[in-house]
């Protein structure tokens, strides 16, 4: 039954207490109307506990605002949402995608992944295609779904608030890939639940890379807020060497925004739990406040923390991915790339969960402690050690 307003109610009892659901929880479909989100389609859900999330459907069916009991999780750039129709994946010499690049929740992919590239095209097997260039972050992330539904599903006294739809990915001599989403929620909890399915609907071998680009702000990001995961190696940072320490920002306890702040990237390796699945969380004490990541390491086997302390960009970002940070050439010249033939699919499960009171920043602190401790030190050395992928 639904925990609401401290009491366990049954259907029944919700029922004898208003005339709709939408009351106090439920998803309904807008239209923004204004700007550059202009004729943008979306999905607003609020699960009755203080938690509300919006689902841009015109965007890749990305999860946009985020906030509980009015605290902002998610960030907002200063990009905003932007409608696809301004969107210019080509632009930039490839960085056309960051003026599209805001919300709790940007796809990265669906054949590519982190920055840009170039690669062979003689799979696609036309002659003035000889390669194929590809944009930071691919191209998923701006492309419409077809929303084939929406709304409100009871089992018994149960009730889960969910949509779906397919975003197709797809050019003439090249890749046609689909991706399947499905988003949930049970009204009176605070987990929201993504599942994801990419197919390769061609009929050419098509490389796949995927990658959630999640992205918290302030109030939730402050100084003072620590980032937990299961860490047993960084085996990565984009400012080793000389700009190492030179921030004064680790990978652990966070600081509050600051000029001319440079992004610092890491990879860390992820000790799995009993189920094989990894937590990473971000956690502010003093607020009482958290969000929790939960990915199987099996689907996404390795993990970025993004790190945007600029001021005005003020962002963290936890980065499950399906390859190593060092990109789409690393991968092909350690043959880790992910080849889909027709029908070909891969399955994405995951769990993001809001973290309310200072009993569940504890139980999450335990939890992902027992799976590994992750070092102490904010600045451990760089392994470099990337593991075999598949």
């Amino acid at each position: 039954m639904p925990e609401l307003f401290g009491q366990s109610l049954s259907r029944t009892e919700l029922e004898r207490r208003t005339g709709a659901l939408g009351q106090f929880a439920g998803v309904r479909s807008m239209t923004l109307d204004d700007g550059l989100e202009r004729g943008i389609r979306m999905l607003e859900f609020r699960s009755g506990t203080g938690l509300r999330f919006t689902v841009l459907v015109d965007r890749a069916m990305d999860i946009a605002d985020c906030e509980f009991s009015g605290q902002a999780i998610g960030w907002h750039s200063p990009a905003g949402f932007r409608h696809p129709g301004l969107h210019e994946p080509e632009g930039e010499a490839g960085l056309g995608w960051l003026r599209s690049f805001s919300g709790l929740m940007v796809t990265c992919g669906l054949d590519h992944i982190l920055f840009m590239d170039e690669r062979d095209a003689a799979d696609f097997n036309y002659a003035p295609r000889k390669t194929v260039r590809n944009s930071i972050h691919g191209r998923v992330g701006a492309i419409p779904a077809r929303l084939t539904g929406y709304g409100e599903a009871w089992d018994g006294d149960r009730c889960t608030l969910w949509c779906e739809g397919i975003v197709s990915q797809g050019t003439v001599f090249g890749e046609h890939l689909e991706m399947r989403r499905r988003i949930g929620i049970e009204v009176g909890t605070n987990t929201i639940e993504l599942h994801d399915i990419v197919t390769n609907r061609g009929f050419y071998r098509t490389p796949h890379m995927f990658c959630y680009h999640i992205n918290l702000g302030y109030p939730l990001l402050d100084a003072g807020a620590e980032y937990l995961a299961p860490v047993t190696d960084v085996v990565w940072a984009g400012h080793s060497g000389e700009a190492y320490r030179a921030q004064s920002t680790g990978y652990r306890r966070l600081p509050g925004p600051a000029d001319r702040f440079h992004e610092q990237v890491w990879q860390h390796e992820m000790a799995p739990d009993a189920e094989g699945r990894v937590s990473v969380a971000l956690v502010n004490d003093r607020l009482g406040l958290g969000f929790e990541l939960d990915v199987a390491k099996s689907e996404f086997p390795c993990m970025y923390e993004w790190q945007n302390f600029q001021s005005g960009h003020y962002a963290l970002g936890l980065e499950p991915a399906t390859h190593h940070v060092r990109g789409a050439a690393f991968a092909r010249e350690r043959g880790e790339e992910i080849l889909l033939e027709h029908g070909d699919s891969r399955s994405y499960r995951s769990r993001f969960s809001i973290l309310s009171g200072t009993a569940a920043l504890a139980e999450t602190r335990a939890r992902i402690a027992a799976a590994a401790t992750q070092p102490d030190d904010d600045y451990p050395a760089p392994s470099n050690n990337h593991l075999p992928l598949r």
